[in-house]
């Protein structure tokens, strides 16, 4: 392979890895999303699955899989129309579901962000619930 091929791929590569970085980091910190759900401007969403709410969820959520966004929206449909004009603070198990989560609805004109993890929550002191 040319040294020019290496390097163009190179660049796709690491233009690749950035795109992926900048849509999986969390954008919003948990006391950040804890003070703006309790001024009334946001809503904190978890997007895992229900099996993994068992192991609690944040105080706050609202509990909307990311399943149902990319599917039927049978859920995730009214709870859009109700708060179109709302922040929208997601998280999931790890920050990855909860950030492609964030990309689809800013595609869509939504204000939302990824807060990261459940970890991240409860590592925060922040109070949490059973569903």
């Amino acid at each position: 392979m040319s040294g020019w091929v290496q390097v163009v791929l190179g660049l796709a590569l690491a233009y690749g890895a950035w795109r992926l970085f900048r849509l999986l980091r969390p954008g919003v910190g948990p006391a950040e999303a804890a003070r703006a759900v309790a001024a009334g401007t946001a809503v904190v969403i978890d997007v895992r699955e229900p099996d993994e709410w068992a192991a609690g969820v944040a105080e706050p959520a609202r509990l909307l899989p990311l399943s149902d966004l990319q599917g039927a929206r049978r859920e995730w449909g009214p709870f859009l129309a109700e708060h179109r004009e709302r922040r929208l603070l997601l998280y999931c198990a790890a920050g990855g579901r909860s950030g492609l989560a964030a990309s689809i609805l800013r595609r869509e004109g939504f204000a939302a962000e990824n807060v990261g993890s459940f970890h991240r929550w409860r590592a925060a002191g922040l109070p949490v619930r059973r569903p």
